[in-house]
């Protein structure tokens, strides 16, 4: 796991996953099922698309992955978004919040970089 120590947003989005994943048992044991899955599924869908990124064949093939992962993480606001705003549904702790904003400045960055090197 050499490549979650070295690399900043691998291991971000890796800390993003594991915050989600505790958010989401508040969910479940709130029995609110349907939210807790979407939420999860495009919260770990932002790390394993930037993990796939990291063996892209091209640097347009790492810009296109990259961008999946940035599509998952606007998708991860609003579920989240949604918990916050929904009466009797549990907030995403600010921690999860904050993690997710960093997610996304990042991949933003690595977008516009990647690009602007190509």
């Amino acid at each position: 796991m050499a490549d979650a120590v070295d690399n900043p947003v691998v291991r971000l989005t890796l800390e993003l996953s594991l915050q989600v994943m505790e958010f989401v048992e508040e969910l479940e044991k709130q029995r609110r099922f349907i939210l807790a899955q979407q939420v999860l599924r495009s919260a770990t869908s932002i790390g394993a698309s930037v993990r796939e990124a990291q063996h892209a064949e091209s640097r347009a093939d790492f810009i296109h992955k990259c961008k999946i992962a940035a599509k998952e993480a606007e998708e991860t606001d609003y579920w989240l978004l949604l918990c916050e705003k929904a009466p009797n549904y549990p907030s995403p702790p600010p921690q999860v919040l904050d993690t997710q904003q960093q997610v996304r400045r990042l991949l933003a960055r690595i977008i516009l970089t990647s690009k602007a090197n190509g």
